[in-house]
């Protein structure tokens, strides 16, 4: 049997605004009302990323389902997105990473108290440090439920414990529960939750070609790439990618009488530019002017990845998920890459043969000559690392918990 908790914890709406068959996976039902969450996400910005795009997911999953959605941060670019998509944004900066931040505690915790939320979701640490604060001096009967998300391996210390503090505690790979596990011991491990990130396979669907008009746009801008054997990496430029061995290895295929391109796509880091102009200068020095693309920050990822023959992912420290390892997967381009973190998860199921030691760039080298010589693999399609499981796991966590 249901109970309701409270009437602080549910907005009841009519079921004759619904198609109810449409929509009746993602509500709770009492008697002849669904009802409905008002639920709050938190980040640092909108400005772009992984986290941004998950948040986007999500809020957009409520929307659709009925719910209110809410997301708070200091603005961004892809604010205009939320909001287009019927979700509301909240400015509000309490992301910096400074202990004047923490000034903002009290002043939360009343407007908090004040708006009703049903689940406030922590996207990241130091926003989890002011709400988490206010948030426990809150009365616990009427009080939101709390839900972190940790979406990087961070630092191991006091400050990065924070992404356990949540009642329910979102790990989006199996490598991120490990990793809380092994470093965050004061997290309780019946309070972690695997809920893998994912993608909308219809939005990188298998054998995609990019459309005429645009492959003539992409070879008018670079007419080098056209008819040759594209290998590219993906990610903003800072070192942890993996540029440099990027380009040693497109130095060596060359050598070997290989005749691959390299394209580099991914913006530069505003407070690593120095990084980005020494990514540059090695290209220069291994002789690969003309032979390596710099596109920067690209939204046509789709259409990149349907002219590449094979993508890399180069990573020296792990990643949390591999979102461009899958998309690249889920549309049959091969990938070679570090095997360590959630791209060992993605890879082992995938495409297992995609795999090499990490910094090993002798089997790196190997592997890309295998895959790009003798392209016989086969990349199994992507049933386990879906937008749709995502988005119903997490609504069905929120649910859990605010009917209890």
């Amino acid at each position: 049997m249901f109970f309701l908790p409270s009437i602080h914890h549910y907005r009841i709406l009519p079921l004759a605004l619904f198609d109810a068959a449409a929509v009746e996976p993602f509500f709770i039902r009492y008697n002849d009302a669904i009802l409905s969450m008002k639920v709050l996400q938190v980040l640092p910005s909108m400005e772009g990323g992984g986290v941004e795009r998950g948040t986007l997911e999500i809020a957009a999953a409520l929307v659709e389902a009925g719910h209110e959605s809410y997301v708070l941060s200091s603005g961004g670019r892809l604010v205009s997105e939320l909001e287009k998509a019927g979700s509301f944004h909240i400015q509000w900066n309490i992301g910096n990473k400074t202990p004047l931040a923490l000034l903002q505690v009290r002043k939360f915790r009343r407007w908090l108290a004040s708006q009703g939320f049903d689940i406030v979701h922590l996207r990241s640490r130091m926003p989890a440090w002011v709400v988490w604060l206010a948030w426990k001096k809150m009365d616990p009967r009427t009080r939101p439920r709390l839900v972190s998300t940790v979406h990087g391996l961070h630092s191991v210390n006091r400050y990065s414990e924070i992404v356990g503090c949540g009642e329910r505690v979102i790990a989006v790979s199996e490598a991120v529960r490990a990793y809380i596990l092994d470093n965050y011991p004061r997290t309780d491990p019946k309070k972690i939750e695997l809920i893998y990130r994912g993608i909308d396979a219809q939005a990188f669907p298998f054998s995609y070609q990019a459309e005429e008009s645009w492959r003539q746009a992409w070879y008018q801008q670079y007419p080098q790439l056209k008819g040759r054997v594209v290998v590219t990496l993906p990610g903003r430029l800072t070192r942890l990618k993996g540029h440099l061995n990027f380009l040693d290895a497109i130095a060596r295929l060359r050598a070997h009488d290989i005749d691959v391109y390299g394209l580099i796509v991914g913006g530069i880091d505003p407070k690593r530019k120095a990084y980005a102009e020494e990514v540059k200068q090695r290209a220069l020095a291994l002789g690969l002017e003309g032979y390596v693309v710099f596109t920067g920050q690209r939204s046509d990822m789709k259409e990149i990845y349907s002219v590449s023959s094979l993508v890399l992912s180069l990573s020296s420290k792990p990643e949390s998920f591999g979102r461009t390892v899958l998309e690249a997967l889920s549309m049959g381009i091969p990938v070679v890459a570090y095997d360590h973190g959630g791209v060992h998860e993605i890879l082992s199921y995938l495409f297992p043969e995609g795999l090499v030691p990490l910094n090993d760039n002798e089997s790196l080298i190997e592997k890309m000559k295998q895959v790009l010589l003798s392209p016989q693999s086969t990349i199994k399609p992507n049933d386990r690392f879906l937008l749709s499981d995502m988005r119903e796991h997490t609504i069905s966590l929120y649910e859990s918990m605010v009917s209890k």
